[in-house]
């Protein structure tokens, strides 16, 4: 099964929002942090790509129409290059307000020091070895988005903000509105309570 969607937004962008919304419209189960998390062994698979192994795309998203977040984000170039036909929908939100989500939850040392080192090294590879560096995350946020802007042809790609509802997504997909709220979860508290370190 060939992805249709490739979400380049780095993860506190709105991805498990997103995630829920491309299910809801039929592009699902969409492939998230997530997955990795619920199934051990998929982890395998990042640790190959962090290792340099050779690795067959189509193995890791099995059963899979659709991604967003880590750790696929940081691979965008290479899934555009594999499914040159998918969609690609990069998740945005304010620089700031995105730089205080990361240290409350994923770049916080609580969640770090139980991460796998894999996981750590894909997100270093993008934000750098301090992941407590303001100014150096920040600039390495916009970076890649700017990279994403870029590279993808404006009629593949959708910039979107989670504020931004149903709409434009469902514009950008061509399918029709859902009669239901466009899902709104993961805060950093609802983030921080999910994986055992508690409310801000």
């Amino acid at each position: 099964m060939p992805l249709d969607v490739i979400g380049a937004g780095l993860g506190r962008t709105g991805t498990l929002s997103l995630k829920l919304a491309l299910e809801q419209l039929g592009l699902g189960p969409c492939y998230h942090m997530l997955e990795v998390r619920a199934v051990p062994e998929r982890l395998e698979h990042w640790n190959r790509v962090v290792a340099g192994d050779s690795i067959d795309w189509e193995e890791v998203f099995a059963g899979f129409p659709s991604t967003v977040d880590w750790p696929a984000c940081t691979y965008w170039r290479e899934l555009i290059a594999r499914y040159p036909d998918a969609k690609v929908i990069l998740s945005l939100r304010d620089p700031e307000s995105w730089w205080r989500s990361t240290q409350a939850t994923i770049f916080s040392d609580e969640v770090q020091s139980g991460a796998p080192p894999s996981i750590r090294a894909i997100l270093k590879a993008v934000v750098g070895d301090d992941l407590h560096d303001r100014a150096r995350c920040i600039a390495a946020f916009e970076r890649h988005n700017a990279a994403v802007r870029a590279a993808v042809p404006p009629e593949k790609l959708l910039v979107f903000d989670a504020k931004h509802g149903w709409e434009p997504l469902c514009r950008f997909l061509g399918v029709p509105v859902p009669d239901a709220p466009f899902p709104s979860v993961n805060t950093t508290d609802e983030f921080r309570k999910m994986i055992g370190i508690g409310a801000e």
